[in-house]
């Protein structure tokens, strides 16, 4: 039950920021290191795979979509992170600090915690819950 209510929890997160990278990407274009090529392409092509991450996520028919699902969106949180380090440091660097430390110390501790929580709630692991056999 619990794990039923994360998943959609993360799932219609998930939904709702694929959906403002495709509709409104600015934000996340200020954001993408230089290094990126093509960052226009790759905030809606992110956006796209958080829309279907989130959609196979969400679906209860078929647990290996599920699973698929999350593992998807384990590995998008795993890949945007140079982004949100690249925007840490950005706000770090302005006069006024940006967002500062009380909001990107809770984004850096939070990002491996989402790829857990896809995987944990979309029924990849049950770490650290399994019980010893």
């Amino acid at each position: 039950m619990i794990r039923t209510a994360f998943r959609i929890v993360l799932g219609l997160a998930y939904l709702a920021a694929g959906v403002l990278h495709i509709a409104a990407p600015a934000p996340f274009l200020s954001i993408m290191p230089d290094w990126v090529p093509a960052p226009e392409f790759v905030i809606f092509a992110t956006g796209i795979a958080e829309v279907l991450g989130a959609v196979a996520l969400l679906q209860p028919l078929s647990p290996g979509l599920r699973k698929a699902g999350a593992i998807g969106l384990a590995a998008y949180a795993v890949c945007v992170f140079p982004a949100n380090i690249n925007h840490f440091a950005l706000d770090m660097a302005k006069s006024d600090q940006g967002l500062g430390l009380a909001y990107h110390v809770p984004r850096m501790v939070l990002q491996p915690i989402l790829v857990w929580l896809a995987l944990w709630s979309g029924g990849v692991t049950d770490w650290p819950f399994r019980r010893r056999q």
